[in-house]
């Protein structure tokens, strides 16, 4: 069985300078970054690393997934990888932990996908990637004043009634400027992006403490809108109270790339 794999951080366009730029670069494990051209030519490659094969076969992958500590290194790494590359080239980013048996396994994934690679790659340059999220904040929305009227003679019950009640009152409020923001987030979309991916919103350890997520999209933006559709979204809750939004990026276009197809000598884990 072999000491290593071969662990693929992205496909990409091979450019001039590409390799240069890859030999400073360290990736997961601290493992030398190279890349492996395909069979035939050397249009597209893969960027990749020799990692150890304990931590990455199906077994032992499992197990180190439900490590946090670990997993954050290693998508630090990843994401590292990619970002230094889109710097240079057009890349399609790979999920976390793709991995192959060897150079040989991974290289006829390149051949075999090359056609849609190449399509997908020519359809994503000069684009980048913007997160947005957006959370509601009930507790500082400004509370209406509760109605006076005849409080000194409700009894405790109707008393905490009719405060649960308001309570609900500013929620919905503030979950109706939300959608507001929403679709004015959604028009910018329309006028600077190409495309949205809608990804599940964040819950448990990966929530934001102050405010529950609501929305966390991605958009597809060509390099020349950026600038007025960051400023378009960062406009969009202004004047709601109870409302946030995160912008989030320039990236390189994670939620937009394809993945190459399943194979029995893959390891897929989740996306950074």
């Amino acid at each position: 069985m072999n000491d290593v794999v071969t662990y693929v951080y992205a496909v990409a366009r091979n450019a001039d300078g590409l390799e240069e730029l890859i030999t400073a670069l360290n990736g997961v494990a601290d493992a030398p970054v190279r890349l492996v051209p395909g069979s035939h030519d050397n249009t597209l490659v893969l960027v990749a690393s020799h990692v150890p094969a304990q931590d990455f076969q199906e077994d032992a992958l499992k197990q180190r997934l439900e490590d946090l500590d670990w997993l954050e290194a290693v998508a630090r790494a990843h994401h590292a990888v990619i970002e230094a590359v889109a710097t240079h080239t057009t890349v399609l980013p790979l999920r976390l932990a793709t991995v192959y048996l060897d150079d040989t396994r991974a290289r006829d994934v390149l051949d075999g996908g090359q056609a849609v690679f190449t399509d997908r790659l020519a359809r994503l340059a000069e684009h980048v990637e913007w997160g947005v999220k957006i959370y509601v904040e009930p507790s500082a929305a400004p509370a209406a004043a509760e109605p006076r009227r005849g409080a000194a003679d409700l009894s405790p019950g109707r008393a905490y009634l009719r405060n649960r009640r308001h309570q609900q009152s500013v929620r919905d409020s503030v979950y109706q400027a939300a959608q507001v923001a929403a679709d004015a987030v959604e028009g910018v979309g329309h006028r600077h992006a190409v495309d949205r991916a809608r990804h599940r919103v964040q819950q448990g350890v990966l929530a934001d403490k102050a405010g529950e997520n609501v929305v966390n999209d991605a958009y597809l933006v060509p390099l020349a809108q950026c600038e007025e559709f960051r400023a378009g979204v960062e406009q969009a809750a202004e004047g709601l109270q109870g409302v946030r939004i995160e912008v989030t990026g320039p990236w390189a276009p994670y939620s937009f790339a394809m993945p190459p197809a399943d194979t029995d000598d893959a390891s897929t884990g989740p996306r950074p």
